[in-house]
């Protein structure tokens, strides 16, 4: 293995690792190191995030949204605040959770890491924050969304600055709710990707539509591969089930082919589609072209064009300046990771006490680009899950963002405090998750999952965390 390292734009380096194979077929990664250098850091971050595949856009735009992070806090350490010093390691762990473990590995080895941040597959981030459990490095989660890594298999070393599953299905069961009342609807249809994150954000859905009394039937619920390429049976058997509403928690390219797959039948014209946490996605708008898909219900973790603040305007321009382009969400997520480990390292006094770093994210408030007026964003002490507002809304034309003809408007917006889990829900769930047992490795699972309508081959219930079936682990 030769390794190739050449400087790019200053500060930032990129090393590329190149295997040449006994057959002589060349295998490629690469490796980003930004900000400060080795001796000069006050403390190493390593980053996971995927640079290849379906998933790539958001690496690409993480890496991005953590320039614009250490861009600013290049900027407070020149007008004279104490500002810390990161040096930030990210790789790709493509989207294997055995494999981003190895690389974790290495962060805490050979790059002295003393935190990890980023992860988009949920599936993977529950490998590396048990990892960071045992390891006690602290985890900020910027991407997986799965509310069982804040709520049931929480720890100490685990924090998320973004919007969990539970947090984006708690919006929109209030917007279903409200729906309802004006439009009548009574059948419900979910499909989501058969892992982790999939599975949990239907029972979350499910969970805060109870809370809020909302009656319905469920006529469905389809667990399709992540990464489908054809999803053709699964459209079929919506229209077959006839729901008024399909939830989706499909996201990126596979929430793409969903969509342009469906248009290419009726089922648009008889049923409206919702995805309330990934689905006004920037890389989705601009693939839907210029007209918009009826019945079509998004939300996303941050949106280009709301709220209208100078916070988020002034964020957008520096990413577009940046790199040409505008961001997807997983560009202030990432933003958002740095800039809370700077925030806490300066609370804490430096980056060695663990007690007191944790002690300084426990609560941490974040004035962020997607906040709007009059709020800031603030880590809740019990989950480690960080509390914000959302807007949900429908598409409309808006060419303030090219090569995107189409945003979401007609705002329905909800208040962060509002979107938090009960504090009894927690203590449920955790209580669950604590005598649940499963798999030869006598990893924990809670009891409730029993109740998702998970279709396994070899039993009833899904590991999350070893990614398969129970009786197949």
């Amino acid at each position: 293995m030769e390794m190739l390292k050449h400087p790019v734009s200053g500060c930032i380096t990129i090393i590329v690792a190149t295997l040449v194979l006994l057959t002589g077929t060349p295998a490629q990664a690469e490796r980003f190191e930004l900000g400060a250098t080795s001796a000069e850091a006050d403390a190493v971050v390593g980053c996971l995030y995927p640079m290849t595949g379906r998933s790539a856009t958001y690496g690409r735009d993480s890496i991005a949204g953590i320039k614009i992070a250490l861009d600013d806090l290049a900027q407070e350490a020149k007008a004279g605040l104490p500002a810390p010093k990161l040096r930030v390691i990210a790789d790709d762990p493509r989207s294997k959770a055995s494999y981003a473990v190895r690389l974790a590995q290495d962060f805490i080895a050979n790059d002295k890491a003393q935190f990890f941040c980023g992860i988009v597959s949920s599936g993977v981030a529950h490998a590396v924050s048990d990892l960071a459990q045992r390891e006690k490095i602290i985890m900020v989660g910027t991407d997986h969304a799965s509310s069982r890594l804040s709520i049931e298999a929480g720890h100490k070393y685990y924090f998320r600055v973004t919007n969990d599953s539970w947090t984006s299905m708690a919006a929109g069961a209030r917007y279903l709710r409200d729906l309802q009342k004006q439009t009548g609807w009574r059948k419900l249809a979910f499909i989501g990707p058969d892992y982790d994150y999939g599975h949990v954000s239907w029972t979350d859905l499910q969970l805060a539509l109870s809370d809020l009394g909302v009656a319905y039937e469920t006529v469905g619920s389809l667990w399709p591969k992540l990464y489908e390429p054809d999803y053709s049976i699964y459209i079929n058997a919506l229209q077959s089930a006839k729901p008024d509403i399909v939830v989706t928690a499909l996201w990126g390219g596979d929430f793409i082919a969903f969509i342009k797959q469906a248009a290419t039948t009726r089922f648009f014209e008889t049923t409206r589609l919702a995805n309330f946490d990934t689905g006004a996605n920037y890389d989705v708008m601009t693939a839907l072209g210029d007209q918009p898909y009826p019945g079509l219900i998004l939300s996303a973790r941050h949106h280009n064009n709301w709220p209208d603040t100078g916070r988020n305007k002034r964020f957008v321009t520096q990413f577009h300046e940046m790199t040409g382009r505008f961001p997807t969400y997983a560009a202030e997520g990432a933003y958002t990771g740095i800039i809370a480990i700077a925030r806490a390292i300066e609370k804490a006094g430096g980056a060695n006490d663990d007690a007191a770093l944790i002690k300084a994210l426990e609560g941490l408030q974040l004035a962020l680009p997607e906040d709007p007026p009059g709020f800031a964003s603030y880590i809740d002490p019990d989950t480690h899950q960080i509390v914000q507002a959302q807007a949900v809304g429908t598409v409309v034309h808006n060419e303030d963002f090219p090569p995107s003809k189409l945003m979401v408007g007609n705002w329905a917006i909800y208040d962060a405090e509002d979107l938090k889990p009960s504090k009894e829900m927690v203590k449920r769930r955790r209580d669950a998750y604590g005598n649940g047992r499963i798999c030869g490795r006598k990893r924990q699972i809670p009891r409730w999952y029993r109740d998702i309508p998970v279709r396994c081959r070899s039993g009833p219930v899904w590991c999350s965390v070893c990614q398969c079936c129970q009786g197949s682990c």
